[in-house]
């Protein structure tokens, strides 16, 4: 016999899988900032050209954004959880976390066309990193709409109904 879940129960369950999902993009966003702060200490790093750096600095940028994003929903609920705002928390948690994706994913575009241009430069450092914005638009935000479009159709059966 199972009871019914709270409002309450609801949210701190819905904010814990928030958590849970964050950490996988936060450890991502740590080991890439790392690399980035990384390659800006190295000899060839001064030997490279003004653009390069500058697509660099702008990477680190992007992944500054991206972890500020990606950590603000676990400070946000340390510091208000007690003060009876968490539906308000949990919805501009789920912005954050979905802003902190994308910068994430244009960082990681941006770190491919930097390793590309330093691999093998031109316009295959161009495409390459074409194909990887496209790549994580396809599978971070396309598919999931895409999804979600089927959930609306009048066809589809939610899990908990499947034989």
């Amino acid at each position: 016999m199972s009871t019914a879940e709270t409002p309450a129960q609801r949210l701190a369950r819905n904010f814990s899988e928030l958590l849970q999902e964050l950490r996988v993009s936060q450890a991502g966003v740590q080991i890439l900032f790392a690399f980035l702060l990384a390659v800006a200490f190295t000899e060839v790093y001064e030997e490279q050209s003004f653009g390069l750096r500058m697509l660099h600095l702008v990477t680190v940028l992007l992944t500054t954004v991206s972890s500020a994003l990606l950590i603000a929903p676990a400070v946000w609920h340390r510091v208000l959880f007690r003060q009876g705002h968490q539906a308000d928390i949990l919805r501009k948690a789920n912005l954050f976390a979905l802003w902190g994706v994308g910068f994430l994913a244009a960082a990681m575009t941006g770190t491919v066309i930097l390793i590309a241009e330093v691999a093998v430069g031109g316009p295959v450092a161009i495409v390459t990193g074409v194909v990887a914005a496209l790549m994580f638009a396809t599978l971070w935000f396309a598919l999931p709409r895409l999804f979600n479009r089927h959930a609306d159709s009048e066809d589809y059966v939610p899990p908990s109904r499947c034989p």
